[in-house]
């Protein structure tokens, strides 16, 4: 008995481990017709998105609706166990000619959409790409539901960009009474465009209750010559901050995973993804479970 132990906890852990969801976001550099006839960038771009569960995508070009649709049939043309990716997409933003879209890619076994919309700003018109604000539902996890806030922000308003997702979430309560809340995307958080002194403006990071899991000195940057932690995610909702698997949170350098040069990753992106796990219900309970033992351990000794 005491050799099948181990290995049970063992293969209770890798099952925790499968069912965390894993949340990734990221700024696929000009993502249009070019890119997508690069097969060695669109390899390197699907190997990315099958390491998550729930993607958003960012900097999509495509006025002929073609990347995702493409997209779909290369992560579901092999599937295996019958996983599935379907996604939503926004309409094309921007003030002028030039526009783009968000998209979010997920395994439908995992996670469905409950509802989306895009948020108004037409007043102050704050955003340069409003945020396309997606409602998603997660059966397997400790947080049954969340909302996803993206934003891509130009670099020049990024401080005011940023500050008015705390608008945002107000607009989003007032709408779906929800409470938990993702926010992430290209923030361009970091280097010139937000110098240290522009942070006391940002209520996103001056409310304590919004919690920041991409810290200040990360590199999100692909360049050596730059290091900015311009991708960010931000939490709100006590549940779901609870909920995060702890050292999830952080960067993936493709570009050292795949081994590739400077080069060969500059034509995936100039940005590298940033990512988080979310942990799943019964991994969630047992923690607690645990925990509570542990606190009656130290009750009784005293």
């Amino acid at each position: 008995m005491s050799q099948t132990r181990p290995s049970l906890l063992l293969l209770l852990l890798a099952i925790h481990g499968a069912l965390a969801l894993k949340l990734c976001s990221f700024n696929v550099r000009s993502f249009g017709e070019s890119k997508k006839q690069n097969q060695n960038a669109m390899d390197v771009i699907v190997k990315i998105i099958k390491r998550c569960d729930l993607m958003l995508l960012m900097e999509i070009k495509d006025s002929h609706n073609r990347i995702c649709p493409m997209l779909m049939e290369k992560l579901n043309g092999n599937s295996r166990r019958g996983t599935t990716y379907n996604y939503v997409i926004s309409s094309r933003l921007g003030r002028n000619t030039y526009k783009e879209q968000y998209a979010f890619l997920y395994k439908e076994k995992l996670v469905t959409v409950k509802d989306n919309y895009l948020f108004h700003d037409e007043d102050a018109d704050v955003f340069s790409r409003e945020p396309y604000v997606v409602w998603f539902q997660s059966p397997h996890t400790a947080v049954k539901d969340f909302v996803i806030v993206p934003l891509h922000t130009t670099p020049e308003t990024s401080v005011k960009e940023i500050d008015e997702l705390a608008d945002v979430y107000t607009d989003v309560q007032r709408q779906w009474k929800v409470a938990n809340f993702i926010f992430m995307g290209d923030f361009n958080a970091g280097c010139s465009y937000v110098p240290k002194k522009a942070w006391k403006n940002i209520r996103l990071r001056t409310d304590p209750k919004f919690v920041w899991l991409i810290a200040d000195d990360e590199d999100t940057t692909v360049k050596k010559s730059t290091s900015c932690a311009y991708d960010r995610i931000v939490l709100r909702g006590q549940e779901i901050v609870n909920s995060v698997v702890p050292n999830s949170n952080g960067v993936f350098d493709f570009q050292k995973a795949y081994q590739l040069s400077e080069e060969q990753a500059l034509e995936v992106s100039d940005h590298f993804p940033v990512e988080f796990k979310l942990q799943s219900e019964r991994a969630f309970t047992n923690n607690k479970k645990s925990v509570s033992l542990k606190k009656k351990k130290k009750a009784n000794r005293s």
